[in-house]
């Protein structure tokens, strides 16, 4: 003989209740933070990885770096030894 999980026959335990549907209700809440979560976790690691794979943060470094130089290459500098 079969033994019900729930004294309600074959519904979940706390179906049709109040507590249920309020269980229901912050779990569809936590879905859908955790999901928001995880895109956005998965935009970061993307963008990331892009600039890994394209060594950009290298570049801009480099294009920051001269514009530096080309600023104090027009200071006049007066060497004294």
């Amino acid at each position: 003989e079969r033994i019900p999980l729930s004294p309600l026959r074959g519904q979940l335990p706390f179906q049709g209740s109040q507590y249920g549907k309020e269980l229901l209700e912050y779990m569809a809440k936590l879905a859908k933070v955790l999901l928001k979560l995880l895109k956005m976790l998965g935009i970061v690691i993307g963008v990331l990885f892009v600039v890994y794979f394209w060594n950009l943060d290298q570049k801009v470094l480099g294009w920051a770096y001269k514009q530096v130089n080309t600023m104090f290459d027009r200071k006049k500098v007066d060497l004294v030894f």
